[in-house]
């Protein structure tokens, strides 16, 4: 597996200023494994390129301890 890089997408409401992006942004990079993050505010979500699998309940739970709500997460193909 060497190379391969795996990509998630969570879709966030309740983010309303760059400060609440940025806390985000900075939460998900905290996560053991999270290679690098790029929240959009507009978009209401944040790409994750992950250097190992990491559970959705994980990055679920990391983003709602905040105050925030996923409403959804996908892995990009």
């Amino acid at each position: 597996m060497f190379g391969n890089k795996i990509i998630k997408t969570i879709f966030i409401e309740g983010m309303s200023c760059g400060h609440c992006s940025k806390r985000v942004e900075e939460t998900l990079k905290s996560i053991d494994g999270v290679k690098s993050v790029s929240v959009s505010l507009e978009e209401k979500k944040a790409k994750l390129v992950l250097k190992k699998d990491i559970s959705n309940e994980i990055l679920k739970t990391s983003v709602e301890d905040i105050g925030f709500e996923v409403v959804d997460i996908k892995l990009d193909k």
